[in-house]
């Protein structure tokens, strides 16, 4: 990309950055505009997702309760600000903060940075998942990979790993999935979109709604609680 290429694009980004208005108000309005219309495009991603994908979401959560229920973990990955929805996946199914629904194992796989340095230095960070799938993952597993693009190499890498396992494969994936749509995974949870920030939106609300239904999936297998308050029945 040329230097007047590159100026064009950070202009459709940051319309503001080199044509600042002068008048206060003129800028005030402006940019009100750009947060209706950033909210706007936000709802309407959303809607088109979950309007498209519903039954897919019910298929997606049925996989990782079936895990659950075959006493399998859960995995999760990602890089950037992906790898922090990855994190947030995991903090929800291993440390659940509604009542009434059980701690089920899950591990970010980015949290140990010694492991992640290591691999990175000694053989590259395409392989900073792929190497410990191999090793921690098991059959009745379900890894999951978020990424805004769907090409990122050592996710690709890693979900190939697992696939050789024989563990349940998830991806979340933005635009048209990229590689990863092409991978043949158990479910693939594409948002249509063309802006990381709209995607990244999307993927919180998919996990989220996600981590609800396999607990209600999981309801029946688990059986009945008790609080040790009231000693009620919760589900």
């Amino acid at each position: 990309m040329n230097h007047s290429d590159n100026n064009a694009s950070l202009q459709a980004l940051y319309p503001f950055l080199n044509n600042t208005p002068s008048d206060s108000a003129v800028l005030n309005h402006a940019l009100l505009d750009s947060i209706d219309k950033k909210i706007v495009e936000h709802q309407r991603v959303i809607t088109a997702f979950f309007s498209s994908h519903a039954q897919a979401m019910v298929n997606c959560a049925q996989a990782i309760a079936d895990v659950y229920n075959r006493k399998g973990q859960l995995f999760t990955m990602g890089n950037g600000g992906s790898s922090s929805d990855a994190a947030h996946i995991a903090v929800e199914f291993l440390h659940p903060v509604t009542t009434g629904r059980p701690a089920l194992p899950a591990y970010d796989l980015s949290c140990d940075k010694t492991v992640m340095t290591a691999i990175a230095n000694d053989v590259g960070y395409q392989h900073v998942y792929a190497r410990q799938v191999a090793n921690l993952v098991k059959e009745n597993d379900v890894l999951i990979a978020v990424s805004t693009s769907g090409n990122s190499e050592n996710l690709i890498r890693a979900l190939k790993q697992a696939q050789k396992i024989g563990a349940t494969t998830i991806a979340l994936a933005g635009g048209n999935g990229g590689e990863m749509a092409k991978l043949q995974l158990d479910h693939c949870l594409i948002v249509e979109s063309s802006s990381i920030h709209r995607v990244q939106e999307c993927h919180v609300a998919i996990y989220h709604v996600l981590w609800d239904l396999v607990h209600t999936l999981l309801a029946d297998t688990r059986g009945k609680i008790h609080t040790k308050e009231t000693g009620d029945e919760i589900r």
